[in-house]
């Protein structure tokens, strides 16, 4: 009996230990509000800017040539690899003793040919007397107006032979048909040249040009009325090798190419460069060949929004914050334009009365609560200041 209590003692005592004491129920977790960094949607104008690159090219460039035959008898000391000349500036002579014996004979056959064409008529005018008389057959002053006629024609000819010979002559002294500067000289003193022989590529000096690309889908922006516009398009062009120069040079937009590339449809833009070499400016030359990337300046976008691209997701999406009640809202935006620092949309297109979320969210339910991380000025925060957006 004794076992018994004593048993039912122990596994009572065992119940008791296994016993579990109730907890006391918790009030629900309040729920913490999402914090994030805000800016303003200030509507404003937004200068569209076109990006692109591309290679720098001389205006003119060409191959000069004789158009004469003879040895070279001099090349001027500014037609050199790199030499810079003046239009009209001799640059290569040959020798012209033969050019100058041909002119003086075709002056000899003009004076010949002028003196029998002067006898001529007086011979004609004798006859056409003596035929008025009836002192002349009819026949013999015919005879006579046609020696008048040869006589005329082998003095024209005499002189247009004289020309060619003058003409010739000139030819022996090569003159540069532009301000420009020599890529390679291919010619030297006492070489033997004929007509066509190659004395050297040169190229202008006046004007340079840059072939730029911009995207179909880009040509509003750069020709909102059609590419037929007017007023000049201005392009900054900078070093595309040497990003550290400081080196600008200002260009304007002078052509179109009549058709799109066939594989990236884009459109080429003509951008022409005054003085690229600094001659009358002092700015660093701009070389044929050398790689620049331009910026083009197309039309004003007026009562936008640019919002920052960090703060555009899924492309077309951002996430809003109403300035009054704290609460955020997702929100699906049609891009007017886009860069690489912003994303630009109609001020329309967007609910008055709220901020743009800036902070990356990676949960962001709709209409949860929010709170505004201040802005840090001059390394301390200022609490309720929001940041401002910003400018391109």
């Amino acid at each position: 009996m004794v076992t018994l209590l004593l048993l039912a003692g122990g596994v009572a005592g065992f119940a008791l230990l296994l016993r579990t004491p109730a907890r006391a129920k918790l009030p629900p977790a309040k729920p913490q509000p999402v914090r994030t960094k805000v800016v303003e949607l200030s509507p404003r104008d937004f200068p569209v800017l076109l990006r692109a690159q591309g290679v720098v090219r001389a205006r003119e460039e060409t191959t000069l040539s004789a158009q004469v035959s003879g040895r070279v008898l001099r090349v001027s000391e500014r037609f050199d690899d790199g030499a810079f000349f003046a239009a009209g500036e001799v640059l290569v002579e040959v020798e012209d003793e033969d050019y100058r014996t041909a002119v003086a004979m075709a002056e000899a056959r003009l004076r010949s040919a002028e003196a029998a064409y002067q006898l001529a008529q007086v011979s004609q005018r004798r006859n056409a007397d003596m035929l008025k008389e009836k002192l002349l057959p009819e026949a013999e002053a015919q005879v006579t107006e046609a020696s008048l006629g040869q006589a005329r024609a082998e003095a024209n000819v005499a002189a247009a032979q004289l020309e060619r010979a003058r003409r010739d002559l000139e030819r022996t002294r090569v003159r540069a048909p532009f301000n420009g500067c020599v890529r390679r000289r291919t010619v030297g003193t006492g070489q033997l040249l004929g007509p066509g022989t190659s004395l050297g590529t040169i190229f202008s000096v006046d004007a340079a040009e840059v072939r730029l690309p911009v995207a179909g889908r880009d040509l509003v922006h750069l020709f909102p009325s059609g590419l037929s516009d007017g007023e000049p398009i201005r392009v900054e062009l900078r070093d595309a090798v040497n990003r550290e120069s400081s080196a600008r040079w200002e260009g304007k937009v002078v052509r179109t190419e009549g058709a799109l590339d066939e594989n990236s449809l884009d459109l080429f833009v003509i951008v022409q460069v005054a003085d690229p070499f600094g001659r009358t400016s002092g700015k660093p030359p701009l070389r044929p060949g050398q790689p620049v990337a331009g910026v083009l300046r197309g039309r004003v976008l007026t009562n936008v929004v640019a919002l920052p691209r960090a703060a555009v997701r899924e492309l077309d999406r951002v996430i809003l914050v109403h300035r009054e009640k704290r609460t955020l809202a997702s929100r699906r935006i049609v891009p007017v334009w886009a860069d690489e620092d912003h994303v630009v949309v109609d001020a329309g297109g967007l609910p008055p009365g709220h901020l743009l979320a800036t902070t990356h969210l990676v949960y962001a339910p709709e209409g949860s609560a929010v709170e505004i991380i201040p802005e840090a000025v001059g390394g301390a925060e200022k609490p309720g200041q929001s940041t401002k957006g910003a400018t391109p």
